[in-house]
């Protein structure tokens, strides 16, 4: 069945401020149809049978790379709804994080702007992949996730203080020994254990940093379009967008400049 606009919705996503429900109370007044993805649902599956042509979803970072990847092929728009915790890809884009609300206007009156990608092996990724000790750290959060989010965390973050060894791999061929390697779609603002924002993600460029030491205090910096790494063994735990994944090595790190199109509310866009 066509669906002209369908909007993906994590109820498990977003926090008190407003509920699932509120967003898809205002999605079905402008005329879209809302759907509560269940456990075990696959989002990009489900945008890509709707054939819809405009698919938004309504969740943190985690959950857009898959609808997104689905609205290129479907040459279809895209629409953000920040409605997770951090929303780093709503942010960088220009929405108001604190207001899942307005943001479902891009459906109705969107501006639509034309943004990068970035593709690791055959995953699209809208935001980083990172592998090391931050990808560690991802993987070790979600495997105590069901003992409560904060014991979760902070028993995460001593493992990974307490795992020095440094990650051997190559980049393009050059040795590479770091305790991170970070792969951005587009510029970061990158300190210390934070992770910043991007100014444009019209570049086409990726950005590839790496710190080596126990502590990371310095980053090392290189651009390009692509990058192919490989690591000491056959597998590597990866965090993309924030998710725990594994990746097959070697692979490759591209961008696809302009792949997204993405409306934004009114007044929304950069």
């Amino acid at each position: 069945m066509r669906t002209h606009s369908l909007l993906l919705i994590n109820p498990r996503s977003g926090d008190d401020s407003t509920s699932a429900e509120e967003v898809a109370d205002a999605a079905r007044t402008l005329g879209v149809e809302p759907h509560f993805l269940e456990n075990g649902e696959d989002p990009g599956d489900l945008a890509r049978q709707s054939g819809a042509e405009i698919v938004g979803v309504a969740g943190g970072d985690g959950s857009l790379a898959a609808v997104a990847a689905a609205a290129i092929d479907l040459e279809a728009a895209f629409v953000c709804v920040p409605f997770g915790t951090r929303n780093h890809f709503a942010r960088d884009i220009g929405l108001d994080r604190r207001d899942p609300l307005a943001a479902l206007a891009a459906f109705t009156a969107g501006v639509e702007r034309r943004i990068d990608v970035g593709r690791v092996g055959e995953r699209l990724f809208v935001n980083n992949v990172s592998l090391g000790a931050y990808a560690r750290l991802v993987h070790r959060r979600e495997r105590r996730r069901r003992r409560g989010e904060a014991l979760a965390r902070l028993r995460a973050l001593a493992a990974v203080a307490r795992h020095r060894h440094a990650l051997h791999a190559s980049v393009d061929g050059e040795p590479v020994r770091a305790r991170v390697i970070f792969v951005g779609n587009n510029r970061y603002e990158l300190s210390l254990f934070t992770v910043g924002e991007r100014e444009r993600l019209i570049e086409g460029v990726l950005c590839l940093w790496t710190a080596a030491g126990w502590l990371p205090t310095a980053w090392e910096e290189r651009t390009g379009r692509s990058f192919r790494i490989e690591t000491g063994g056959a597998r590597v735990r990866a965090a993309i967008d924030g998710e725990p994944s594994v990746l097959e090595s070697p692979f490759e790190v591209e961008s696809l400049p302009g792949a997204l199109r993405v409306l934004l509310p009114p007044g929304g866009e950069r």
